[in-house]
C-alpha cells in the first residue's frame, strides 16, 4: 500500500490502527455530523451534547478525526487567551462527560500523548465521507470519466447541510476549523460545476452557482464555472455583466483585477466564441505545469517511520498545517522534504518549498517571499500595490488547488500567518527550531534525536564500516548526541579518511571540549550552524544556557537545580525554563509532570557550546561573547 509514490514507512498500521472505534456486538449504527450542525445519532436517538464548553471539545475531536489533539489546543479553543488555572482538570472532565455520552456508540475517546484522540470510522462521520468521495471524484475526473465524475462530487456536495458548527462560532479555533470545511464544500462545488460544464449540464450549473455566489461573491473559479454556464445557455448578457460585477467587486473590496483565467474567459465570452475553455481546464498557453520546487531528497533517508508516517496521516488529506520542530541539527528539514517528495500525487498542483530566513540566518523580507511564491503562482508581484494586497494573491491562487507548501526554517509566526491558505485543499509543513506556540490550530510533529540503532544505520549506509567495529561506531554516534547532521559529517568524515580508524575517531569524539570542531568536513560544518543560532539568542537567553552548562553532570536539571544555576528563587527559574522551552532552547518531557518532578535537558550541541562559553569567560563577559568559528 503506497500514499502517493512513497511507501507508508515501517509502524505506520501501528500508528493507524488506534483509529478504529472499538464497537460492541449488535450496536446501532452511529453518524456523527459536523456538516452544518453538530450532531450525534445513534440509531434513531439523537444524544445531548452537553453544555457548551464540553460541545467545543467534542468539535475540536470531531474535526481532527482520528488524530491526537493537544490539551492545549482543546484549552485554548474553549478559553481562548484566558483559561482559569484549572483549565487541564476542566478538560478531563469534559471529556469523561463525553465518554459517558457517548458510551452507546462505542469505546471512542482515546488519552494519548498529550491529548486526546476521537475513534471514528469512514462511515460514521460525514466529514470522512464527504473527503472519501471528493478524492474518488478526483481521481475519476483526472481518468477522464467525467459523468461518473459529476455524480461523485453530487453525492458529496449534497452531505452538506449548512454551514458547520453555527452554534459554536463563539471559539475561534472553532470558527477556523469551520472556514476549513467550507472551504473544501467550495472547493467540491467548483469541480462539480466543472464536470458540469463538461458533461453538458448548463442549465443546473447555473442554479446551483447562483445560490452559492450570494454568499461567495469572490470565489473566482465558482464565478468562471457560473459565467461559462450563462453563455453555454445563451445568457450572454448576463455573464458579461457578473464578469463586470465581480471585477468592481475585487477591485473595491481588495484593489485586485480580477485573475488571468476569469479574464481570458470573459474576453472568450465577449468575442461570443462558442469553444470557450472550461474554467479550470486551461488549454495551450494558458495552461502552466504544476510548480515543484523542492531540494533533492537525501538518498539514504533513515529511520523515523513513526514521525514520518504521523506528518504524512497529518497533511495528506489537504487543509492542514503541521509544524515540525526540533533543535538544530536533528534533521526536520530532510524529514518535510523527503515527505514532500512522496506526495506527489496527493498535491497534483504544486509542491514548494521556502526558506524564510536569509544564508546569514536572518529573517527574509516579507516582500522577497511574497515574490518568490506569486512567481511560482505566475502572477507578477507589481500587480499589487502593497503586500496586503500581494499575499492576498497568493491565497487566492492557492484557494481552488491542491498545493502542498514546505515553509523552512521559520523564525515566528509571524513570517508564517500571511503564507497559510485561508480556504481549500492546500496543505503546509512548517518546520522551525522553536515551538512558535502562538501558531494556532497546527499539528504538532516534534523531532528528537535518533535511537542509537537508527544513529548507527545511517553511519553504515555514509561509510560502510560499522560492522567492523560496533562498539567504536556506537561510542561515535553517543558523542554525536545521535543528531543525523553530527552523525552524517562524521561518517562522511569516515569516508574521506579511511585511513583513521574507528575507535581513535571515538577516542577523540570522547573529549567534550573538541567535539565541534571534529564535526567538521568539506563545507558542513556543525560548530558554524551552532555558533549562527548562538549569535540570534537573546542575552538573556545566552546567559541562562552558560549558567545551565555549567551544572556538572549530564546535561539534564531539574527546577531547583536551574534556581541555583541561575541565582534565583524557583518560580522565576521556572518561568525561565519555560521561556527557553518555547524558543527551542530547552527539551521539557514528553507527557505531563508536575514541576517539581520534571526533568529538562539542553539539547546536544546547544549544550557542548554552552559548557565552552562558561570555560572561556566570566559570568560579566557572557553578554558580550561571540564564538569563534573553527
Amino acid at each position: 500500500m503506497k500514499l502517493g509514490s512513497l511507501p507508508l514507512p515501517k509502524g505506520w498500521y501501528t500508528v493507524t490502527m488506534r483509529e478504529m472505534p472499538v464497537v460492541r456486538q449488535g450496536m446501532a449504527a452511529v453518524r456523527f455530523s459536523l456538516l452544518g450542525p453538530m450532531s450525534v445519532q445513534v440509531g434513531d436517538d439523537l444524544l445531548a451534547l452537553g453544555p457548551l464548553k464540553q460541545r467545543v471539545v467534542l468539535a475540536m475531536l470531531l474535526c481532527r478525526p482520528n488524530r491526537f489533539v493537544p490539551v492545549d489546543q482543546l484549552i485554548e479553543a474553549v478559553w481562548a487567551d484566558e483559561p482559569p488555572r484549572t483549565a487541564r482538570k476542566n478538560i478531563q472532565v469534559y471529556v469523561s462527560a463525553l465518554r459517558r455520552t457517548l458510551d452507546s456508540a462505542g469505546e471512542r475517546i482515546v488519552h494519548g500523548p498529550g491529548g486526546y484522540l476521537l475513534r471514528l470510522a469512514e462511515p460514521e462521520l460525514d466529514v470522512l465521507r464527504f473527503q472519501a468521495l471528493a478524492r474518488t471524484a478526483r481521481q475519476t475526473a483526472a481518468d477522464g470519466q467525467l459523468e461518473a465524475a459529476f455524480h461523485l462530487f453530487d453525492r458529496a456536495r449534497r452531505l452538506w447541510t449548512g454551514p458547520p458548527l453555527p452554534e459554536l462560532r463563539c471559539s475561534e479555533l472553532v470558527r477556523g476549523q469551520a472556514g476549513l470545511l467550507v472551504g473544501r464544500y467550495l472547493a467540491v462545488c467548483e469541480d462539480w460545476a466543472e464536470a458540469g460544464l463538461e458533461s453538458g449540464r448548463p442549465a443546473e450549473v447555473v442554479e446551483v452557482t447562483t445560490g452559492l455566489l450570494e454568499r461567495h461573491p469572490m470565489r473566482e473559479r465558482l464565478r468562471a464555472a457560473h459565467l461559462s454556464a450563462l453563455h453555454r445557455c445563451g445568457r450572454r448578457a448576463e455573464a458579461l455583466a457578473g464578469y463586470e460585477e465581480v471585477r468592481q467587486l475585487l477591485s473595491r473590496e481588495l484593489g485586485l483585477p480580477p485573475s488571468a483565467a476569469l479574464t481570458t474567459l470573459y474576453e472568450s465570452i465577449l468575442a461570443d466564441d462558442g469553444h470557450a475553455p472550461c474554467p479550470g481546464r486551461p488549454s495551450g498557453a494558458a495552461q502552466r505545469r504544476a510548480p515543484v520546487a523542492l531540494p533533492a531528497d537525501v538518498c539514504d533517508f533513515t529511520g523515523r517511520g513513526e514521525q514520518l508516517g504521523e506528518l504524512l496521516v497529518a497533511v495528506s488529506d489537504g487543509g492542514a498545517v503541521a509544524l515540525v520542530t526540533g533543535p538544530a541539527g536533528v534533521g526536520k528539514t530532510v524529514l518535510a522534504v523527503h515527505a514532500a517528495h512522496g506526495m506527489a500525487d496527493r498535491f497534483p498542483d504544486g509542491r514548494i518549498h521556502l526558506r524564510l530566513r536569509e544564508p546569514d540566518g536572518s529573517r527574509r523580507s516579507p516582500a522577497s517571499v511574497a515574490a518568490e511564491l506569486l512567481r511560482y503562482a505566475g502572477r507578477d508581484i507589481r500587480s499589487a500595490e502593497h503586500l496586503d494586497q500581494a499575499t492576498a494573491l497568493w491565497r487566492d491562487w492557492l484557494a481552488d488547488r491542491r498545493v502542498l507548501l514546505v515553509l523552512d526554517d521559520a523564525p515566528d509566526e509571524a513570517s508564517v500567518r500571511p503564507l497559510l491558505p485561508g480556504t481549500g485543499d492546500s496543505s503546509v509543513i512548517v518546520t522551525a527550531r522553536t515551538r512558535l506556540a502562538g501558531l494556532a490550530g497546527t499539528h504538532r510533529v516534534d523531532l528528537p534525536p535518533f535511537s542509537v540503532e537508527e544513529a548507527l544505520d545511517l553511519m553504515d549506509r555514509i561509510t560502510g564500516r560499522v560492522r567492523g567495529d560496533l562498539a567504536a561506531a556506537e561510542r561515535v554516534v553517543r558523542s554525536c548526541g545521535m543528531l543525523p547532521l553530527a552523525v552524517r559529517v562524521a561518517g562522511l568524515k569516515l569516508t574521506v579518511l579511511r585511513h583513521l580508524p574507528l575507535a581513535e575517531y571515538a577516542d577523540r569524539l570522547s573529549d567534550p571540549r573538541i567535539v565541534l570542531d571534529e564535526l567538521a568536513v568539506g563545507d558542513l560544518d556543525v560548530r558554524s550552524l551552532v555558533a549562527e543560532e548562538w549569535r540570534r539568542l537573546e542575552d538573556s537567553h545566552r546567559s541562562a544556557l552558560v549558567r545551565l552548562g555549567a551544572l556538572p553532570g549530564p546535561s539534564v536539571f531539574t527546577a531547583e537545580r536551574a534556581a541555583v544555576a541561575l541565582g534565583c528563587a524557583p518560580d522565576a527559574a521556572r518561568r525561565q525554563i519555560e521561556r527557553l522551552i518555547e524558543a527551542g532552547l530547552v527539551l521539557s518531557p514528553a507527557s505531563e509532570v508536575t514541576a517539581h518532578l520534571a526533568v529538562y535537558t539542553l539539547p546536544h550541541l546547544t549544550c557542548l557550546l554552552a559548557r565552552e562559553q562558561a570555560r572561556w569567560t566570566t559570568p560579566a563577559e557572557q553578554h558580550g561573547w561571540e564564538p569563534s568559528v573553527r
